[in-house]
């Protein structure tokens, strides 16, 4: 037993006790770490403020038997201030935390790569100089690909090979885009922006990101949310609460009667009883 040093970030807080409260942190070289605050709901306690979620903090703690004790706290970023008063960034800022709280599910396992990825995510949020939805999306891809999960993009999923520049087909369950003769029942055909900026959220390129339309940033969230529970095999149950713009197609992971997919040797579109245009459709009353 003993004392240890780290960064993390605050992910959520359980009460515990009277006083008390356990809180949950995605830290730098221990991954993730569950601490008792004590003292922490009192008025007089010195460090209440500082360990609220969105929190970037340096900590001290002391090796417990089952949880370990929070000794001291000084604040690094307080990245709730610049969230807390604006929905849609404080909406996608949960989205972050769960999904990180979610990716780490071994205690004291590294996940440096993901904090990193959390804490740089959570500075565009609160900067407000980025779009939100973009942010949450960007994150979400390549929190995909530190797990392992990345969606295919550029290449068939089942075969490997390369698209020109893409594939038409996008399965959920195959793993992202798929060539015609791989494509599995089901398989849905995103539009060539939509394409474009899973490419760009996915590598970064924020330049061909800012310059899509608003149809091809609600298909790509999606892909993207579909993508992620299926592999989580669970919802995530911030995402609904995330306040994007013209709302996001709910993309069915199984057959749901009446929704026509991909079995049509036409355009393959998802429907929704309307011409297709190119784009997914929300489907009233399917759910992700």
């Amino acid at each position: 037993m003993g004392f240890y040093r780290d960064t993390g970030v605050v992910l959520r807080l359980q009460k515990l006790g009277e006083a008390d409260r356990i809180v949950t942190f995605l830290t730098h070289r221990h991954g993730k770490v569950r601490a008792v605050a004590k003292g922490i709901r009192r008025t007089s306690s010195r460090f209440g403020a500082r360990l609220e979620p969105f929190g970037h903090v340096d900590l001290q703690l002391h090796t417990g038997r089952s949880l370990d004790i929070v000794t001291q706290v000084q604040t690094l970023d307080a990245f709730g201030g610049g969230l807390t008063g604006d929905y849609p960034r404080y909406t996608a800022g949960c989205a972050l935390l769960e999904t990180a709280d979610r990716l780490t599910s071994e205690e004291g396992e590294p996940a440096r790569e993901l904090f990193l990825l959390l804490v740089g995510a959570l500075r565009g949020l609160a900067g407000g100089a980025r779009d939100p939805y973009l942010v949450l999306d960007a994150f979400l891809l390549r929190a995909m690909v530190i797990a392992g999960w990345a969606p295919a993009i550029t290449e068939c999923a089942r075969c490997g090979v390369e698209g020109e520049p893409y594939h038409r087909r996008f399965s959920v369950p195959a793993g992202g885009a798929v060539c015609e003769g791989c494509r599995p029942s089901g398989a849905v055909v995103p539009s060539d922006p939509t394409w474009r900026l899973l490419e760009a959220l996915r590598n970064g390129d924020w330049t061909v990101a800012e310059g899509t339309d608003a149809a091809a940033r609600r298909d790509t969230a999606g892909l993207v949310a579909a993508h992620l529970q299926w592999h989580l095999e669970r919802t995530l149950r911030s995402l609904p609460l995330v306040d994007r713009r013209g709302g996001v197609p709910r993309v069915d992971l199984g057959e749901v009667p009446g929704v026509e997919v991909d079995d049509d040797p036409g355009d393959g579109h998802l429907r929704s009883g309307n011409p297709s245009d190119g784009a997914l459709r929300p489907i009233p009353g399917v759910a992700l």
